[in-house]
């Protein structure tokens, strides 16, 4: 009743939370790039153009009287909607040549909505609709004309992320519960784990609402809950339930069979969770509101799956007792047999471990090797489809009006000091002579390779203030690339007579590269160290934490090697249909990273513990390993695979770094899975013998696992499992 109540309200209040978060989040308050834009903003009333209108003339030509009437037609109407500002077209800059193609068929309106990220998407589908449904001389026929732009892009990355998520959702269920019902056999036993996704999915909803009104928080975490939430929920219940069915099976009353199995299986939910939770809040290192957001909603729904696992779904299985197996479609073993295929296979590859571990590091190494030549990029249009409208033009402006169009760089001097317009207008020849530029826009002119192109009094007047002045510069190619990432470094390390500030999108991009890459060290010590001791104190021994971290490892680098392979070099791009642009969203590695880590813990701490309570309940380290490879194998491959379904529904999105999210989680979890646990952890603790468990004085006092007083592993059992080991 508590738990129904605890839903009802976090729905109520968290259910509408998606609408109050924040849209941005991608930079950090402390970077050049964020101080060049709000003095951009505060001083010059200026700033990135982020709302583009692509003007097709459909006779003629963009001169053409008729055409240009409805050009000017259409920049006033721009002008005058609310939150628009700097609004200049090819028509009202006098014909000036930068804002029309050479085939003078299409021309440009460009405008800046105001105001942060948050309003930019609130405002930019009003404006949009303003446009459409205006009459003007665009309806007999003049021009057609289509929106693009960063502040368009942002808001369709949005649209597209938020009903793919719908989608994705409407896949993952159903089969999640066919798998679950295919698992358990049982559509009661199926359902619970959509008790505990309930609880910690919405709670978690409830949780970013409430923190949303301390710090700001970004709309992305909403689809982290919702994953991982079901994805945890799944893990969970899979194994407290499991494990109930099992003493159930084994002749226990629910009571006794329920207390064993928090005894044991709940002790390794709340270490998963601890240790699941630790990997989360490594992302709290970074400064990036982005990232943040992340740990508070990975934090939240991690230990909330937790706690109903733990709380809520042992009331569940108290009120059913026997009933939990009601429903049976179709009978299957309840207790995995003593011996099948996950112990056939240990054995093998415990009786010849190196031979093992050789291949499976070697093809992990191969899978791994693109990860050297990652490269961190920008959010911007390209992870749309190339079908999507606001795609469409950003490629047209790319392609007809230079690519470095939309990707220019502000030089702002907030205060030019004693400097002469003609130093001034030398700073400006001097950045136009650098390596990848393709022009720069100044108070004193217009200038390419040195030379003045001048440019209308209109135009060249938004570039001066009260007390300083600023400059547009336009990259030669792909601003967001390496060569604009150098052009960067290169413009700030330029000699000039002022300070400077260097904003736009590729600073943006250095900018917060640099911090990730500058806070990664201190992530990734916070998320090491933080394991190693919970899993230290869960195991009481110092090689399993440390073997644990080693396969992590080597399993993550795999991950992102082939994340590179195909979504950075472009690999599978055609049966993906995704537009690889030569880099990854700087964001994602860390984020897939943190998660992937925390999940790859989840199955090592379900593995392990079968391993040790086996152990302490007297088999050799060797039928220990055997043993717990063969009770987990069914439970953690069902997991695993009801996990990579979940991430593999978002495939179905159209947005690239979503098929980056599902292609990399599910294959980090299918490696761990199988490949990992399956064939390494066997061998290498095979080499290791007993020092698998060997504790040093300061754990060995700390209380033992707690001992089944039910017979879990009957002494046939155990001698069954020791049985086939003597005859090898």
């Amino acid at each position: 009743m508590v738990t129904g109540l605890f839903v009802v309200v976090a729905a109520f209040f968290g259910g509408n939370v998606a609408s109050k978060l924040s849209q941005g989040g991608f930079d950090a308050p402390s970077e050049q790039s964020v101080h060049a834009a709000n003095v951009l903003a505060s001083e010059f009333h200026n700033g990135s153009d982020n709302f583009v209108i692509l003007v097709h003339a459909t006779s003629g030509n963009v001169s053409s009287p008729r055409v240009a009437a409805a050009g000017n037609a259409l920049t006033r109407t721009l002008a005058a909607q609310p939150h628009m500002a700097n609004v200049m077209s090819y028509w009202s800059l006098d014909s000036i040549a930068l804002l029309r193609t050479s085939n003078l068929q299409d021309a440009l309106v460009v405008g800046r909505i105001t105001g942060t990220q948050n309003e930019v998407t609130h405002e930019e589908p009003i404006i949009a609709a303003a446009l459409t449904a205006r009459p003007n001389s665009s309806k007999n026929g003049a021009i057609t004309f289509q929106i693009g732009g960063f502040g368009a892009a942002f808001h369709e990355v949005d649209t597209v992320v938020e009903h793919d998520l719908l989608h994705a959702e409407e896949i993952a269920f159903p089969l999640t519960l066919l798998l679950l019902f295919f698992v358990f056999g049982s559509l009661v036993s199926a359902a619970t784990p959509l008790i505990i996704a309930a609880v910690a999915v919405i709670g978690t909803l409830l949780e970013l609402r409430l923190l949303n009104g301390v710090t700001p928080v970004s709309i992305y975490a909403v689809n982290l809950a919702t994953v991982l939430g079901l994805g945890l929920a799944i893990d969970y219940s899979l194994f407290i339930v499991t494990r109930f069915r099992e003493e159930l099976s084994a002749g226990q009353d629910t009571a006794t069979a329920l207390e064993e199995t928090m005894a044991h299986a709940g002790r390794t939910v709340a270490g998963s969770a601890v240790t699941m939770a630790a990997a989360a809040s490594a992302l709290l290192v970074f400064p990036l509101v982005f990232l943040r957001s992340f740990a508070y909603s990975g934090i939240a729904v991690v230990l909330l799956a937790g706690a109903a696992a733990l709380v809520v779904l042992p009331a569940v299985l108290a009120l059913l007792g026997p009933r939990i197996n009601s429903l049976t479609v179709w009978r299957r073993s309840v207790r995995p047999p003593v011996e099948g295929f996950w112990s056939k296979t240990a054995r093998a590859v415990m009786h010849r471990p190196v031979l093992v571990i050789i291949p499976v590091v070697v093809g992990l190494a191969v899978l791994a090797a693109p990860v050297v030549h990652l490269r961190l990029g920008d959010l911007d249009d390209r992870v749309l489809s190339p079908t999507d409208q606001v795609r469409q033009v950003d490629d047209t402006l790319r392609s007809d009006f230079g690519q470095g169009q939309t990707d220019a760089l502000q030089v702002v001097v907030p205060h030019t000091g004693h400097t002469t317009p003609q130093q001034q207008a030398a700073f400006a020849v001097r950045l136009s002579k650098l390596p990848d530029v393709q022009r720069v826009d100044s108070s004193s002119g217009i200038y390419s390779h040195g030379t003045d192109l001048g440019g209308p009094a209109s135009y060249l007047a938004q570039f001066r203030g009260n007390a300083g002045i600023w400059y547009s510069v336009i990259p030669r190619g792909n601003g967001l690339s390496s060569s604009g990432e150098t052009l960067v470094r290169a413009i700030r390390a330029a000699p000039a007579p002022f300070a400077i500030l260097v904003g736009g999108l590729p600073a943006n991009l250095v900018d917060s590269t640099s911090i990730i890459i500058h806070d990664l060290p201190s992530a990734l010590l916070l998320v090491g160290g933080a394991t190693f001791l919970v899993l230290m104190l869960l195991f009481r021994s110092l090689f399993i934490p440390l073997k644990a971290l080693v396969l992590s490892t080597a399993t993550l680098a795999a991950t992102f090697g082939v994340m590179v392979w195909i979504f950075q070099e472009g690999h599978l791009s055609k049966s993906l249909d995704f537009t690889p642009t030569g880099s990854l969203i700087d964001t994602m590695p860390v984020l897939m990273f943190c998660v992937a880590f925390g999940l790859s813990m989840d199955y090592e701490v379900f593995l392990v513990s079968r391993m040790k309570e086996l152990h302490e309940n007297g088999l050799d380290n060797e039928n220990a390993v055997v043993g717990g490879v063969q009770q987990t194998g069914r439970i953690i491959t069902a997991a695993a695979l009801l996990m990579s379904i979940v991430f593999l529904s978002l495939l179905t999105s159209s947005v690239a770094f979503m098929k980056l999210f599902a292609v990399g989680l599910a294959l980090a979890v299918l490696l761990d899975a199988f490949i990992v646990r399956g064939l390494l952890v066997p061998a290498i603790m095979k080499l290791a013998g007993n020092a698998c468990w060997w504790a040093p004085p300061f754990l060995r006092p700390m209380a033992p696992l707690p001992r089944p007083r039910a017979r879990h592993l009957p002494d046939a059992d155990i001698a069954d499992v020791v049985a086939p080991r003597a005859g090898n």
